[in-house]
C-alpha cells in the first residue's frame, strides 16, 4: 500500500504546476444549472422529430393509397362472405397481372377486349353488391356473387388459354415458312 502511495505522490509531483487552479465566477453553478434545464435533451429532440416523421408518412400513405377497400364495400357482410370475396379478388387479381404481362402487338385487341369484359363484370359485381346492402345476406345474392366471381375468374383464364393458344400456331406458321 506504501509503495502505491509513493506512485501516486511521484505522479503528483509530476505535474504539480499543471493543475487548473483558476477560480469560477459568481454564481457559475447557477447559470450552469439554468443552461442545463434550458437545453432539451436528445430524447425530447427524437421524440418531436420521430412523430412529425410519422404524422408525415401517415399523411403520404392516406394521399397515394387510392385502392378501393372491399371491407368497406362489404360491411353489412358476413366474415364468410368477405373472406370469399378476398380470396376470389386476389386470384383475379393475379390472372389480370398475367394478361397484361403476356401483353403484346399480336395479343393487344385480345386484352382491350378482355378487359373491357371485366369492367361489365365488375360493374354487374358492384350491382351485386349495393343489392347486399339494401337486402341483406341471401342464397340468391350470395350465389350471384360467387357466380360473378367465378365467371370472372373462368373468363380470364380462358383468354390467357386463347393468348397461349395463339402464340403456339404464329410459332408453328412461322416454322412452316422457313
Amino acid at each position: 500500500m506504501k509503495k502505491e502511495n509513493k506512485k501516486l505522490d511521484k505522479l503528483f509531483d509530476k505535474f504539480e504546476n499543471q493543475w487548473d487552479i483558476e477560480t469560477l465566477e459568481n454564481h457559475h453553478e447557477e447559470r450552469f444549472v439554468k443552461k442545463l434545464k434550458s437545453k432539451k435533451s436528445n430524447w425530447e429532440r427524437f421524440a418531436s422529430i420521430g412523430i412529425a416523421a410519422s404524422i408525415v408518412v401517415m399523411l403520404g400513405l392516406s394521399i397515394f393509397n387510392n385502392t378501393p377497400k372491399k371491407t368497406e364495400e362489404l360491411r353489412f357482410a358476413s366474415r364468410e362472405t368477405k373472406q370469399t370475396d378476398s380470396i376470389f379478388t386476389v386470384l383475379i387479381e393475379n390472372e389480370l397481372e398475367k394478361i397484361k404481362e403476356k401483353k403484346s402487338p399480336e395479343n393487344e385487341k385480345i386484352i382491350s377486349d378482355a378487359l373491357k369484359q371485366m369492367r361489365t363484370l365488375d360493374s354487374d359485381y358492384e350491382k351485386i353488391i349495393k343489392e347486399l346492402e339494401t337486402n341483406g345476406e341471401s342464397k340468391q345474392i350470395i350465389n350471384a356473387m360467387i357466380s360473378n366471381l367465378q365467371t370472372r375468374i373462368s373468363f380470364l383464364q380462358n383468354v390467357l388459354l386463347h393468348i397461349e393458344n395463339n402464340k403456339k400456331l404464329k410459332n408453328i406458321s412461322d416454322e412452316k415458312t422457313i
